[in-house]
This record gives C-alpha cells, structure tokens and sequence, in this order.
C-alpha cells in the first residue's frame, strides 16, 4: 500500500482510522490519501475533503477495500470520474473508493451476425468506449462520444444525449453487492434502467464491468455521426468551464434549460458560480467557487422556475457530504 496524507484538517484522523489503514496495510495495490480534497476530482471543480481517499488498482484490491470499510462501519462511496457528484463544502466523512485506477479494460467479442458485444471495465472514460467502438466499426455508441463520465457512472445513471442511451445496447452488467461482497451479473432488464435511474442507484451494488451489444457499421459514417454531434455539443455547451454537465433533470413535457431561460435565470450567480449564459441547463465555476456557490444557484433556479411556470426541477447530480463547519479547513 502507498500511503499520503494531502492535508491535515483533523489531527485525530490517522488515529480515527487506524484500525481501518492497519488492515489495508496488509492488501496489495491500494493508494490511500487522507483529507483528500474532492475538488480535485469532481468535473464542477469544487468539494471538501473526504477523510479517507482510496484508489485501488485491482478488482481484487477494491473488493478487499470494500470489506474492509464494512468490518469497520465506515460510511463509504464508490466514483468513477467523478462527472455527476456534487460534494459539498464540508467534505465527506467517510471513504470515497475510485474505481478509475481498477476497473480499465475494453474488449470486443468477434463480429456474428452484423452484430458484436463490447465490455468495458466500469473506471473506463465513456468516450474512450465509443473511439473504441468507432474503431472496430461498430455503431450504437456515436452519442456517448462526448460525454465526459465513466462507463460504470453512465450505467448508473442511464446517461444519454441526442436521441441515444445506455439502455439502448447495455445487455448486462456485472458488479458485487454492497454489503456481501459477492459477484453477480444482472442483465440490462433487471438493472431497471430509465430516465436518469437504475437499480445501482439503492446502493446495493458496485457496477464492475458493463457489456454493449453494438452493430457493424461503417466507419467512415460512424465517425461522420460522431464528429458531427460532438461540434454540436461544443457549440452549444459550456464545456470550456468545469460544470457537472446538465444540472437539472428533463421534466416531463419540457426542458429545463428552455424554464430556466423564459424564468430570466441564464446568467444568474451567486460567487463565482453561474447559470451558464451558453446553455441555461448548466451551472459553471466560473472560478473559484465554492460548492456553497453552486447550490446556492441552484436554489434560486429552483425557486424561480417554479414561482413562474409551476414546474419543480430535479437535481441530476447527486449531492454528498456536509456543509463547512468550525474546525475543518
């Protein structure tokens, strides 16, 4: 195990968690940082420190990782990029486990058919999924392209853009329960995919790995379709600021960026966060801002919208952790 300590906000922390880092010590490929700062990994670019930041670089490793969090009763959480978690300004008191460094790997079934499955570990970049795909010359995935999360993040939440979405060609996911430890692999109907949901949302399990059925195409159009809605999210997306993608979830019958416009919310702050004057659906870091900041935008977006069309909007992001408080730093 390598071991750091990134800041010391507690002093008490190494002995809080000494039971826990004891019995780390004894696993192989695990990297533990303490006070780690979560606005170095989370996309909005904001976030306190979560007391105890691992990174294995195992399947095995994250597993032994899992259950040590478990003997110990310590609250923890599994990310990938890190593109759909608000973490607030008080950090997470427990363990945040990143899948990126573990769960890699991108393999191709042979062609039968016009058809082959592709499965990617769950830390793998979405796009590099879709460039992998695009380069064996299969289609299903041209939408996911510029989406900027992890494959594990984008099953759980069922992410999609422009017409495409996971649960259109996801034909099964493995992954290892919560609390037992054991592996199981659920097929696309049973992960209950929908709107921005799946069953991986209870907490009941670890996405491992995810498998694609994908079509044989043709390159040469393949990367057509790609190039042509990735100029289309540049354009019209902010993504030259960190964000956490589109903030609020599509009420039925409407869109939130358009309920956020017509309630005169696009470029409204508060700090250095912002409704992005490019796309009223995203809020920006401007630079600086706190997590505090991003909230508080989100709040008077809230607000606003409902006073003027009667629609409640819905985070997309999940939010985790606490607010500062006297004593961290």
């Amino acid at each position: 195990m390598v071991y750091t300590e990134k800041m010391d906000y507690k002093s008490g922390l190494k002995e809080k968690y000494r039971g826990l880092i004891d019995r780390l010590d004894r696993v192989q490929g695990i990297k533990v940082s303490l006070g780690e700062p979560m606005s170095l990994h989370a996309t909005m670019r904001t976030g306190g420190p979560a007391d105890i930041f691992l990174e294995p670089c195992s399947e095995e490793a994250l597993i032994a990782a899992a259950e040590a969090l478990n003997s110990k009763n310590i609250p923890w959480i599994a990310v990938g990029n890190c593109s759909n978690i608000i973490v607030k300004d008080g950090g997470y008191r427990g363990a945040v486990i990143s899948l990126v460094p573990a769960l890699t790997g991108i393999e191709a079934s042979p062609a039968q058919d016009g058809a082959a499955v592709m499965k990617a570990g769950a830390g793998e970049p979405l796009s590099k999924l879709a460039a992998a795909a695009a380069a064996a010359s299969l289609t299903g995935l041209e939408f996911a392209a510029g989406i900027p999360g992890s494959v594990g993040g984008a099953v759980y939440m069922n992410a999609g853009a422009y017409g495409g979405e996971i649960k259109d060609c996801l034909t099964e996911v493995r992954c290892f329960r919560r609390d037992s430890g054991g592996q199981v692999v659920l097929s696309a109907e049973d992960a209950r995919l929908g709107y921005r949901t799946s069953i991986f949302k209870s907490g009941e399990y670890i996405i491992l790995e995810a498998a694609f059925a994908l079509r044989c195409g043709v390159r040469e159009e393949i990367d057509r379709k790609t190039r042509e809605l990735f100029e289309r999210r540049n354009a019209r997306q902010p993504v030259e600021l960190p964000s956490s993608g589109s903030f609020f979830k599509r009420p039925e019958g409407h869109y939130a960026g358009k309920l956020i416009e017509e309630a005169g919310m696009k470029g409204f702050s508060s700090g250095a966060a912002e409704v992005s004057p490019k796309h009223a659906g995203f809020i920006v870091n401007t630079g600086g801002a706190t997590t505090a900041d991003v909230l508080a935008v989100a709040d008077a977006v809230r607000r606003e919208v409902e006073a003027k069309s009667g629609v409640a909007l819905e985070a997309e992001p999940v939010i985790i952790g606490e607010d500062i408080r006297e004593g961290l730093s």
